[in-house]
């Protein structure tokens, strides 16, 4: 049976425009980082998916060694999309990135012209595209000349395999000469994707201040901080959860301190009339100059959850200051 997406898709998303371009993301954009590798249910993820889409996500956010194992959720991606969204291509933004580690031997990680174009082609085949919207230099490599880097994103725009450049983890000042390099090579750079959170503040203010100056977007991943943002952790670490499993968070980061602090956030977001996620996500979405943050979910409802927080994004400058505080004590 074909699948229709809902036709009020657009009533409640917020749209954003990234950077100084001519396209608009979706405020909050749907990973596909950790929660969509064949270790799951491909019916699992199609649900989100199809969810996801049908609350005007358009953005849907991977890289090569997505999954568990790597590549894997690229794959996911492509049975769903071929399955149910191939008729919306032009409402979708794809992006996907590389220069972590992916394949064996010398080619398969880093910054290089052989890496990164070999990784697209592999990720497309994957996805079953003919191009993304956008493809990421995932990370910055100080073995391999920026120019060379930069060199391979515009490749990847002139020869039509992505319609945009992006850098990932890049600071500020590598973000101004990666986004000169590519406006030279007539590819500008359209955004920069660093980690950010209210207890992982690294981007203020220079980083901010540098997308702002370049006039690329700022999309954000890991908002909920791999999920000590959300009420998992108010009583510690649960059986079952990424900190207990020493996946990407582990025990020895949610000490004593930091399961104060989250407490003390949790009741600021009650106070508000939200979750603990959502009030997190309301934080990231504050600054205009943050175009979407990524989010990741496990199930439906996870998702819709997540979605409350475009209820309310507004923040009075009391309360901003009472979450720096917890934030930071």
């Amino acid at each position: 049976m074909t699948w229709n997406a809902a036709a009020h898709r657009y009533d409640r998303m917020q749209y954003r425009r990234c950077g100084r371009s001519g396209l608009d993301l979706p405020a909050l954009s749907l990973g596909m980082w950790q929660n969509f590798g064949t270790t799951r249910p491909l019916e699992t993820s199609r649900a989100i998916i199809r969810r996801a889409f049908d609350c005007g996500i358009t953005h849907f956010d991977l890289a090569n060694n997505y999954g568990p194992p790597y590549g894997s959720a690229e794959e996911t991606f492509g049975a769903v999309f071929s399955r149910d969204l191939v008729a919306y291509r032009d409402e979708i933004v794809v992006s996907t990135k590389a220069g972590y580690d992916m394949w064996p031997g010398p080619y398969g990680d880093r910054g290089s012209r052989k890496h990164l174009l070999a990784s697209l082609d592999q990720s497309l085949r994957r996805m079953r595209l003919d191009h993304v919207d956008i493809f990421y230099s995932h990370r910055p490599d100080p073995s391999t000349p920026l120019e060379e880097t930069m060199g391979a994103l515009a490749t990847a725009v002139q020869s039509g395999r992505a319609l945009y450049a992006g850098i990932s983890n890049y600071p500020a000042e590598r973000t101004r000469e990666a986004a000169e390099l590519l406006r030279r090579l007539g590819a500008p750079l359209l955004v920069n994707q660093p980690s950010y959170s209210i207890l992982d503040r690294w981007i203020e203010p220079d980083l901010l201040a540098a997308v702002d100056e370049v006039g690329c977007g700022c999309v954000v991943f890991s908002p909920l901080a791999q999920g000590l943002l959300t009420d998992r952790y108010l009583a510690g670490i649960p059986e079952g959860s990424r900190a207990a499993r020493g996946t990407f968070l582990t025990r020895e980061m949610v000490t004593e301190a930091v399961v104060k602090r989250v407490n003390e956030l949790n009741e600021i977001a009650g106070r508000r009339g939200q979750t603990l996620a959502q009030m997190s996500l309301a934080w990231i979405l504050r600054d205009r100059r943050i175009t979407s943050a990524v989010i990741g979910a496990s199930t439906v409802e996870q998702l819709d959850q997540n979605l409350g927080a475009l209820h309310n994004v507004s923040f009075a400058e009391d309360e901003l200051d009472v979450i720096d505080r917890a934030a930071a004590a």
